[in-house]
């Protein structure tokens, strides 16, 4: 299943590569695009191994906030 989140305090490439990571390394996930410029983060995921609050979870214990 594909997800586009809106999140925010992303600023610069560090930030993109921290939720790029935190979430790829999550089982589950099978791709992460991140769009610094505009705020999205697009996720691949197989929805049997892991939720979207799970998704959502990792991206705000890493510092940011998801728009829901």
């Amino acid at each position: 299943m594909d997800v586009v989140l809106e999140v925010q305090g992303m600023s610069c490439s560090n930030c993109e590569k921290s939720v790029k990571d935190g979430l790829t390394n999550l089982n589950g996930v099978k791709e992460v695009n991140v769009h610094l410029k505009d705020g999205k983060v697009s996720v691949d995921y197989d929805q049997t191994a892991i939720s979207l609050e799970a998704i959502t979870n990792e991206i705000e214990e890493l510092g940011y906030d998801v728009n829901k």
